[in-house]
């Protein structure tokens, strides 16, 4: 265990206390994927579900987009552990304010809506105090496994979390489900508070709206990972668009099988996350770039029409590949950047890239009318696999 590039993350005396309180939060969240859909299906009105369906996951997780500019002012260059506890209280505030809404008979779909939507408002800013806190107590060599920590724990959530919320939602409502998120966020908060002493906080640098986007565009190390980071979510956006049709009219099979699909990316995405950790003596940025090449070379099968168990593997592989990315691009950006503008930074990065994949998904639809489900699968994979490439070829241009 001691030799294992975990040990130093686990036995952290700061992580330590934070990664049960991150396990918990994560689990809810997974269940939160299938609640808040379900809610918003009762809530909305019967001609109009499949629309309000759509606006309620898009609202709790786009608006952070915007709160990751609108709020750089006054959350730029807090301490870490401050800004994901300030996002896990408004999560649980918003959250439970939905249930009591709920309970009361006042909750219309509008309300709900708007609830979510300010329940994501510091979404951006949470995930770049995640990263900044692990930053801030780690020294750079130990950063690649503490994030891998962080994404493997909410990889495992989508796998337990959507089938848990399924049988919870059977036996009483979303209601529950949400009231249960609300209450990991709590516990988030609260483990923040507790766990993370002041001494290991660092003192607040000046703020700026457009801080971190200022410092991403000067640095073209920095520039270039967000472009990287942006073009290939987007790309990915198509397949949640393409892959229920691919299942039904190219398989001629139901959702039981696009399940399964979802659940084996899901376990290689943690197999995958387990195995982060170890790739620690690889350089940074040829294994990121090469992330992107490998996942759209899994991904080709799928466009190929190959049978079923050899597309099934093939996904999974996808999800092992795809795991370490968001730990590798993390740590380029945790080693790149000052530290005083590292939540600016990791703020302006995510509102950037929470936009890739919906506005992906966007696209499919039209892709998968031009070109068929099974074509837009295939040219997805194949512009990831040229993205990747094209990024090679600057990055040896550079050099």
């Amino acid at each position: 265990m001691r030799r294992s590039p975990y040990w130093p993350v686990v036995s952290h005396p700061v992580l330590r206390r934070v990664l049960p309180g991150l396990a918990v939060s994560a689990l809810g969240d997974g269940m939160s994927v299938v609640a808040v859909s379900w809610l918003a299906l009762q809530l909305a009105p019967a001609g109009q579900r499949g629309v309000w369906v759509a606006v309620a996951v898009a609202a709790y997780s786009l608006p952070s987009a915007a709160g990751g500019v609108l709020f750089g002012r006054f959350l730029g260059g807090r301490p870490g552990a401050q800004l994901a506890g300030w996002n896990a209280i408004l999560r649980a505030a918003a959250l439970a304010a939905i249930v009591v809404a709920y309970a009361a008979g006042g909750l219309g779909i509008g309300l709900y809506v708007a609830l979510l939507a300010v329940s994501s408002l510091l979404a951006a800013w949470g995930s770049a105090g995640r990263y900044t806190l692990i930053a801030e107590v780690l020294p750079a060599e130990h950063h690649l496994a503490a994030n891998a920590v962080n994404t493997t724990i909410a990889e495992f959530a989508t796998i337990a979390g959507p089938p848990l919320a399924g049988l919870l939602i059977a036996w009483t409502n979303p209601a529950v489900v949400i009231a249960l998120d609300a209450a990991s966020f709590a516990v988030l908060a609260l483990t923040y508070r507790l766990a993370v002493p002041r001494s290991a906080q660092r003192p607040e640098a000046p703020r700026s709206g457009w801080a971190g986007f200022a410092a991403i565009r000067r640095d073209r190390t920095l520039l270039g990972l967000l472009a990287l980071s942006s073009g290939f979510f987007f790309l990915f956006g198509p397949f949640y668009a393409a892959m229920p049709i691919h299942v039904a009219d190219d398989l001629h099979a139901g959702a039981a099988l696009l399940g399964v699909y979802y659940t084996a990316f899901g376990v290689g995405a943690v197999a995958g996350g387990l195995a982060t950790g170890y790739l620690h003596r690889w350089p940074l940025w040829p294994t990121t770039i090469g992330i992107v090449v490998a996942f759209g070379a899994a991904l080709l099968p799928l466009g190929l029409g190959v049978p079923v168990g050899v597309s099934l593997v093939a996904f999974a592989v996808a999800g092992l590949v795809w795991a370490p990315y968001l730990s590798t691009s993390m740590a380029l950006f945790q080693r790149v950047t000052p530290p005083e503008r590292l939540p600016q930074v990791l703020a302006a990065n995510g509102s950037m890239t929470v936009l890739a994949v919906p506005l992906g998904t966007v696209l499919g639809g039209p892709l998968v009318t031009a070109a068929g489900a099974r074509g837009t699968l295939l040219l997805c994979a194949v512009a990831m696999v040229a993205l990747g490439a094209v990024a090679a070829a600057v990055m040896t241009f550079r050099k």
